[in-house]
């Protein structure tokens, strides 16, 4: 068996293995060898006319109000290495990944938040900003919104890729997804991310995720924060970990919502937030009032749980508490603030079901 279907770290770069490169884009729909540059129809055929075959004739694929793009069927054994996405992005594009033959995606999220890019407008101009980067190991956000991720994929019969164009304006997609044909190992697991949000959250306790049923490690959190009212600072929230039968306790518990994402004391430098990026945790965005009709502040983080991933052997729930203090200083007040989140992580099949997505006119409600 190839052991080395994970590449891409320092230590195995050097080694050769049976693995086979594969890539899926819309260049090549199928990721078949040799299949790429052979379109004669496509998005770029108008600025191809005078070079013809080969000249880029289909970068990127428009998708009407309503359909889905299938962006990747693929037959496995293998492991899904990297993806990108450019052009529109936003909460009404919905990408879902499924494993194996489920019906039951394990990936469902807007396509934005999935790669832990908040706070997304309605794309007109893609050259227009602002924009916020993310530089960590398995997400990387460039300008302008390039999205990327690394996570290792691994699936044993079959991959299939879809987005969901929930708005009612055509969505074009610029994408690339990098994969290997590779035995898999058996203690592989399949990799899950589930969207939640809470505008505004109800008797102070937001669910990051819950119904994981199954063998594996949780890798990560994205978070996104909307504050409502006034009232010093807002994240005294502990993040708690229910592991295998935890119920009214959980076996770990932190400290503050900056502690966990590896902050500390409000992430507050001579009396204004400092944002930072970092290979496993960050704090890259901060929206402020802008004096008239975007008066919401806001936050985004990540955190990744590559050195520390939390192991469960049959079920985990995960809450944060949104905790804040009143004006006196010394009592904590629950808040009422909006709270969106991206939960990741690796289990056994099979996936249980999601709670139902919002609508669109729901995500885009703040």
């Amino acid at each position: 068996m190839d052991q080395n279907y994970f590449i891409g770290s320092l230590g195995s770069i050097a080694l050769t293995s049976d693995a086979k490169t594969r890539s899926i884009s819309p260049e090549n729909f199928s990721g078949e060898k040799a299949g790429g540059g052979k379109a004669v129809q496509g998005t770029g055929a108008h600025c191809a006319r005078e070079l013809g075959k080969g000249w880029k004739i289909s970068p990127s694929v428009d998708v009407a109000p309503g359909e889905t793009l299938c962006a990747a069927d693929i037959e496995g054994p293998g492991v899904i290495q990297s993806m990108w996405f450019g052009g529109n992005i936003g909460r009404s594009y919905i990408i879902r990944i499924y494993w194996d033959h489920q019906e039951q995606p394990s990936v469902e999220c807007p396509l934005a938040e999935f790669f832990a890019c908040g706070w997304t407008s309605h794309p007109r101009d893609p050259f227009r900003g602002p924009f916020y980067p993310i530089n960590s190991i398995p997400v990387a956000v460039n300008p302008n919104r390039g999205l990327n991720c690394f996570w290792p994929m691994p699936f044993r019969s079959h991959c299939r890729i879809t987005v969901e164009n929930r708005s009612s304006h055509v969505y074009t997609s610029y994408y690339q997804i990098n994969y290997a044909l590779t035995d898999v190992p058996e203690n592989a697991a399949y990799f899950h991310a589930q969207f939640r949000m809470s505008c505004p959250v109800e008797g102070g306790m937001h669910t990051i995720v819950d119904g994981i049923k199954g063998k594996g490690q949780y890798v990560g959190t994205a978070l996104f924060v909307g504050l409502n009212g006034a009232g010093n600072w807002w994240g005294e929230g502990e993040m708690k970990f229910y592991l295998d039968g935890d119920t009214d306790y959980p076996t770990i518990c932190g400290t503050g919502t900056e502690d966990y994402f590896g902050g500390s004391y409000d992430w507050e430098v001579d009396g204004k937030y400092q944002t930072y990026t970092t290979p496993f945790m960050g704090m890259y965005q901060v929206q402020q009032s802008d004096g008239l009709y975007s008066h919401q502040q806001r936050f985004s983080m990540y955190r990744w749980h590559i050195m520390d991933p939390v192991r469960f052997d049959a079920d985990l729930r995960i809450t944060l508490q949104d905790l804040g203090w009143k004006e006196t200083g010394d009592l904590y007040l629950k808040r009422r603030d909006d709270l969106i989140s991206v939960a990741y992580w690796y289990q056994t099949l099979e996936t249980q079901p999601f709670p139902q997505l919002p609508d669109d006119g729901e995500l885009w409600m703040i």
